[in-house]
């Protein structure tokens, strides 16, 4: 978008019709998105802890009460009881320097960020497959030029409506749509096939997918023999998931099934898309193991206009996890396991390789370790006591700890638990860069300064450091932060050596990898970075950047592609007598995320107003509950209460809520924190759950009331 400052200080949001990706297409959320900058909705000033109340005072005050309690800390638990917990909106070069600033000054193992909870079972499918995780391995304007998408777990209508018009492009131009997704969203309403498997169960779907397409000798058989490895292993475990087997899992009737198959097979070119509804399971990572699986098996990777792509949730959902800020990675996606990479980015870090702290704890296992393990907290940019699972329990391990620093825009749940709140610029605030879900690297330039009071992410970071005797080493120039990162990824996998400030400023977006041309010293020494690819290179020197990956090998050390020899395994939850409905959770288009800034704007209020227990009318008969009616969503963890929205658009054994709120009706409260054993992701998107009629069974003595 662009922004134009009016008269009077108000913000003008205007399209970007040139942006390849939303073509000028805006939700709500990008037009109101101004209103977040009014200092009336906002933190002006830091707060901090008297007396049991947050009270104004300066930064200085605030910022040596957190220097003061994470120095206490560590003096007297040692470095692994301070914890940082990050966020997937934060810019790379905050992400950056947030990794740097736990590790070097800190010397703390005990970091990870949000973006844990959206799309790292997807990073280890990829990574597995490939040897490398990007959201999507090509443009997102591929898209509408491929035969067959086929979209698991994502309402593109409602939570990225922009990207929706891909969708629709791809049907305009003959091309075929097939969701999956337990409820007849908005985006399912517009498929040529609608797949409505039981909540959980998307890896015994693709499995069966797999089956039919060996069993009717759909696969590429030549591709599979050049470009790949594992398949024998991969084929005889999706045999065993034979079509009325699949069926009685997934509730999908077989004729669906064949038809899915087809649907995918028959053009030349085809994709595979998913997003959180497979992702966000305690089996995530062999889910969309087997969804790139069916990719691989019909020859759809590393093709033109073919592959499998992850749609990422967040604001630098991409960017967010390859800089540093999550707990086994360096910058540049380098893993902190690897001695060579932690070599290298030690070198640009000015320190000893050695003092470099392992792997720490992965999001939720941070979350629930704090005041015991870790016992000081800093957190930017993330809100857990609504966005985590088993929101109560977090909320209870933020209170019990000794210190509590949050550095936010907004005085979000979680801030309001802090011993000393930072109030931090925003987006249209700073300049910075974030990364889209396609790879592509671009720049946010500053559009106005923020009000007094004010300081960023990256001012914070260097006071802090300061304080705790690092000097040097966290500049507050976002500029100079990114030439950093510049060499810090030089020759990893997310390489961003060849991209600079003035590309981006003059380019619609750099796709990474983008090295450094050759003989420049970008990535080679720490220190003030000289050279400038543009300015000193011929153009023909310059590295295009990749916006398509693996059409020639994969980033596996052969270059073929892995098979993932998995099988189905129920959910960690499933219904009983006493909890015999599932719940899956969700977004709406008028909301975002833990809702900290989005239930500030008046006009996304009135649109989504608080949340719904979403049940199919069959089930709210059984319950003998009303439209609009409270109704009780009871789980092992805890209760919600919500107004029910009956609609046939929902399978009768399932019930959605949206999860934005806090209060009684925060969906979290509720969800499953049982991880995936590779991805550590939980499984927000499906639990055992019991409903009831708030106010107790009706006086007709039908027996309903309670399901």
């Amino acid at each position: 978008m662009n922004l134009t400052l009016l008269p009077g200080g108000a913000v003008e949001v205007t399209e970007r019709a040139d942006f390849p990706v939303n073509r000028g297409a805006l939700c709500g959320k990008g037009r109101t998105a101004p209103a977040l900058l009014s200092p009336e909705v906002r933190l002006t000033s830091p707060l901090v802890r008297s007396q049991g109340v947050l009270r104004p005072a300066g930064w200085d005050e605030a910022l040596d009460r957190v220097a003061e309690g994470l120095s206490r800390t560590r003096a007297e638990h040692g470095p692994d009881a301070l914890g940082v917990f990050g966020g997937g909106g934060l810019t790379n070069e905050k992400a950056y320097a947030l990794g740097k600033f736990a590790r070097v000054v800190l010397g703390t193992s005990q970091i990870d960020y949000n973006g844990r909870f959206c799309m790292s079972s997807a990073a280890a499918a990829s990574v597995r497959a490939f040897g490398l995780d990007r959201g999507l391995p090509f443009p997102l304007e591929d898209v509408p030029r491929t035969g067959c998408v086929i979209l698991v777990g994502s309402n593109l209508a409602e939570t990225m409506p922009p990207a929706l018009r891909h969708l629709t492009e791809l049907r305009e131009n003959g091309g075929t749509l097939i969701v999956v997704d337990p409820r007849r969203t908005r985006t399912a309403e517009q498929a040529d096939l609608h797949l409505a498997p039981r909540p959980g169960t998307d890896l015994a779907l693709a499995l069966g997918l797999l089956h039919l397409v060996v069993a009717e000798g759909r696969t590429d058989e030549a591709y599979i023999r050049e470009r790949t490895s594992g398949w024998e292993e991969a084929r005889a475990a999706a045999m065993a998931h034979w079509p009325e087997y699949v069926e009685r899992i997934t509730g999908v009737p077989v004729p669906r099934l064949r038809e899915a198959v087809r649907l995918f097979c028959a053009p030349k070119s085809a994709m595979v898309l998913t997003a959180r509804g497979p992702e966000q399971q305690s089996k995530g990572t062999d889910t969309v193991g087997a969804w790139i699986d069916l990719c691989l098996a019909t020859g759809r990777a590393g093709r033109p206009y073919s592959g499998y792509g992850c749609l990422t949730g967040q604001g630098n959902g991409q960017g967010g996890r390859e800089h540093g800020q999550k707990a086994d990675q360096l910058p540049g996606y380098r893993k902190l396991t690897d001695p060579a990479a932690r070599r290298h980015v030690a070198e640009v870090w000015g320190v000893d390789p050695d003092t470099l702290p392992g792997p720490g704890r992965s999001a939720y296992e941070l979350l629930d370790a704090l005041g015991t393990d870790i016992r000081a907290l800093l957190l930017m940019g993330s809100n857990p006591v609504v966005s985590a699972p088993r929101a109560a329990h977090v909320e209870e391990r933020l209170r019990s700890l000794d210190f509590l620093a949050v550095a936010d825009v907004v005085l979000s749940e979680t801030a309001r638990l802090a011993d000393v709140v930072l109030p931090v610029a925003q987006w249209a605030e700073e300049t910075g860069t974030t990364t889209s879900l396609e790879g592509r690297v671009l720049l946010r330039r500053r559009a106005l300064s923020p009000p007094a009071g004010i300081r960023s992410d990256l001012e914070v970071l260097h006071e802090l450091a300061a304080r705790l005797g690092v000097e040097k080493g966290f500049p507050v120039e976002p500029q100079e932060v990114f030439d950093e990162l510049r060499r810090a990824t030089a020759g990893g996998p997310a390489d961003y050596s060849g991209i600079t400030y003035r590309r981006l400023a003059e380019e619609n977006g750099v796709f990474w990898p983008c090295p450094a041309p050759p003989g420049s010293r970008a990535g080679v020494s720490p220190g003030v970075l000289t050279d400038d690819p543009v300015q000193e290179e011929s153009p023909s020197a310059v590295h295009p950047g990749t916006p398509r990956l693996f059409l020639d090998r994969f980033a596996t050390g052969d270059g073929r592609a892995r098979f993932a020899a998995v099988s189905y395994r129920d959910s960690a939850e499933e219904p009983d007598e006493t909890y015999p409905v599932l719940l899956t959770t969700g977004r709406v288009v008028a909301q975002y995320q833990s809702g900290a800034q989005t239930r500030r704007v008046d006009e996304l209020n009135a649109a989504a107003p608080g949340p719904y227990v979403e049940m199919h009318p069959r089930l709210a008969e059984r319950l003998g509950a009303a439209d609009g009616e409270p109704v009780a969503v009871v789980s092992r963890r805890g209760r919600a209460v919500a107004p029910a929205r009956i609609s046939p658009a929902i399978r009768p054994d399932t019930v959605f809520m949206p999860f934005h709120w806090p209060g009684e009706g925060r969906a979290n409260t509720l969800t499953n924190p049982a991880l995936d054993p590779t991805s550590r992701m939980p499984e927000f998107k499906v639990c055992a759950v019991r409903l009831e009629r708030v106010g107790g069974a009706p006086e007709d003595g039908s027996g309903a009331g309670r399901v």
